[in-house]
Parts: C-alpha cells; structure tokens; sequence
C-alpha cells in the first residue's frame, strides 16, 4: 500500500503530464538551472539546503525528470548531509528527498545506514511527543504544532511505523478545531488557517477518521478563502491569496471532492499568473520564483486539470 507521500506523488505527476508541453519543458529547464554544483538546491540567497533540496527534487519528480546525472548528484548531496547534525525540519525533509530519489530513480542514499535506522529515527521522533498527543518542533517547545504533526506522520510512513498511540495523536488533531470549521496551528489561536487546516486535514485522512461533519466544516472554511485574484488566502484576515495557500486549499478540497466549491477557472488563471521566466512566485506581490513555489504551481494546476 502507497504512503500519503507516495500516493501525492503519483497523483500530482498524473497532472502534471497534462499540462502543456511547452509549461512543462520550461519549468524543467528552470529547475535543472536551480539546482547548485554541490548537487543541492537553495532559496534566494545563501547555500543548499535541505529544505530546498527536498522541494527542489519534489518538483523534478512531477516532472518526470528526477533520474540520471541530477538524480546522482542530488544523492551525493543528500549523503554528505547524513554525516551533519541537522535541526528536526531539515532531518523530516533528507528523509522526504531520499524517499523521492528511491521512488524515482531507484537511488538508496540510506543503504550505507545501520540496519536498525528506522527504529533509531523513529525513536528520535519521540522525543519530541508531547502530553497532549502531537509533536513539537523543537526539543524544547512545549506545545504541539499540527503541521509539524503532519511532517512526522509522514516522515514514520516512510520509515514504515505509525506513531504509537494513535488516538490520542487524532484527539490532539481534533482539538485543533475552531468554530470555523478550520483547525489552527497551535492552541491558543482561535481563528484557523489554510495551512494547518489542510495539515490536519492530511492527518484525518491518514488514519481515515474523517467524519461527515468534520468534511463539511473544512470544505465551508476553505471555499471563502478564494480571493478576487482567483487564489486562496491563508485565513480570513489576510487579503491577498499566496500560492502556497492556494496549493494546500487545493489538495484537501481535491482530498474531499470537493474542489466544484471553488471557481476553478479564476484559481487557474490565479496560479497561471504566478509564472515567472521559468519558476513560480508566491503571489501578486512577489517579484522572484523559487524552487519551492515551483513544486506548489506544478501541484495546483495539476490538480486543477480535472
């Protein structure tokens, strides 16, 4: 059975074989460009990283262009990155591009690991649970982050566990929940978000817990979000929508049939507009593509295919 991750990826590449050629080979050729020397892939400034190595290669993959030389290289990045001590947000994103170089170009940049990795790996994600069910971002953060909930999950998926007591992690994900029908990063916002909205969402879904009401709740929080401009904002009080936004709200209406709630037309050409010379920006107000909302335009408009 596919991981979430897996199944993502395979369907957003499923889009992204549709759109047009041209679309495709430039947003190919901008990403080959992007990646650096060292095999790795940074933000607009400064040196590779693992963060941006892992968006970097997540857009390569949906467009099938993830094999040979680049493939290669990005592995001897991700292989010199095992041997540093890394932030938990950095670790989560190494076992995201490993996982994608071994899907895609059949590369284990894990194989030269301890037999017993998993377990340590997973161990370690332990040590960052909290009372209330979820996990924190850091070692010393005391309250749990949905999204940073959601990454774990995932990454345990990969490694093939599941987190142990899995109903309190669903009881700490459904007390997230506002009135509103959203869910909120962490415990004391009261007013939800798209992004932790549709990381909770991802997490609902994972373990199948998603109820009838639950559903209707995030579906009517998240189609009021599309803009004018034809995006989604990341919540009620901000104005103008992002892409990244506009990606997420996407995938969880996608996850919940439901993206007929929303103008599709208006949020295709919202995300059309984002282009750049090659790239993406991350909304009207941004004047420069990265690697990152390169792998969130590629994602909506796939998903807006159908």
């Amino acid at each position: 059975m596919l991981s979430y991750l897996e199944n993502l990826t395979l369907r957003l590449a499923q889009g992204v074989a549709e759109l047009p050629d041209e679309l495709r080979l430039r947003q190919a050729a901008y990403l080959k460009r992007a990646q650096r020397d060292d095999g790795g892939f940074a933000g607009r400034e400064g040196a590779s990283d693992l963060y941006y190595t892992a968006f970097g290669l997540r857009g390569m993959a949906l467009l099938g262009e993830l094999d040979g030389e680049p493939a290669q290289r990005a592995a001897g990045f991700l292989q010199r990155q095992l041997a540093a001590k890394t932030p938990l947000v950095d670790f989560v994103s190494l076992l995201f591009a490993g996982a994608l170089l071994q899907t895609a170009a059949g590369i284990d940049v894990f194989a030269n690991s301890a037999g017993n990795w998993h377990d340590s790996v997973a161990t370690l994600f332990e040590r960052f649970r909290r009372p209330d069910g979820g996990y924190a971002k850091t070692d010393e953060g005391q309250s749990s982050s949905t999204y940073q909930t959601f990454l774990i999950v995932l990454a345990l998926e990969f490694l093939g566990r599941r987190p142990a007591e899995a109903d309190r992690l669903l009881a700490f994900v459904r007390s997230r929940r506002r009135e509103d029908g959203g869910f909120v990063e962490i415990g004391p916002m009261r007013n939800s978000g798209t992004n932790p909205t549709a990381a909770a969402a991802g997490l609902l879904t994972i373990f199948n817990a998603f109820d009838d009401e639950t559903r209707n709740g995030v579906v009517d929080f998240l189609a009021p979000l599309q803009s004018d401009e034809g995006g989604l904002k990341a919540n009620t009080r901000i104005p103008l929508a992002d892409l990244l936004s506009t990606f997420t709200g996407l995938l969880t209406l996608s996850d919940l049939n439901a993206l007929d709630e929303i103008d599709r037309d208006a949020a295709r050409r919202f995300v059309r507009s984002l282009e750049a010379d090659g790239g993406f920006r991350g909304g009207e107000w941004d004047d420069a593509a990265d690697v990152e909302y390169t792998f969130y335009g590629l994602g909506a408009l796939s998903l807006l295919i159908v």
